[in-house]
């Protein structure tokens, strides 16, 4: 028992000493940064509560829409310039599943510029 004892004192000791210099492993995060400026022809997607689809443009008054036709509409929005960002805004108690279908479908559909709004501060 007491070669046991002395083994494991040694290996205590081995521990103590070497745990100082075990470097930690870094999570380098992304974070949410300002653009420089708003863009001036915007595309808005919004998911409510209720998991049904608006489609606003240029801040004006939201319209609904299907996901069945979301991709047509978001086009049609965008006026032919393809480099027309389309955000989507979720409400936070949204099922992720309902982001993830309409970013899929906008994907599919060739639209490259979507993002997802942030609340900043929170």
């Amino acid at each position: 028992m007491v070669p046991f004892i002395d083994v494991m004192l040694v290996l205590l000791i081995i521990f103590m000493v070497s745990a100082p210099l075990i470097t930690t492993g870094l999570v380098d995060l992304p974070s949410v940064g300002k653009a420089a400026q708003k863009p001036d022809h915007v595309v808005e997607l919004i998911i409510g509560t209720d998991e049904k689809l608006r489609l606003r443009v240029d801040g004006g008054e939201p319209a609904p829409v299907t996901l069945a036709q979301l991709a047509a509409r978001v086009r049609q929005a965008q006026a032919g310039n393809p480099q027309t960002p389309v955000v989507i805004s979720a409400d936070r108690n949204v099922k992720y599943e309902s982001v993830v279908n309409a970013m899929d479908k906008l994907q599919r559909a060739g639209i490259a510029r979507v993002g997802l709004a942030v609340k900043q501060g929170v």
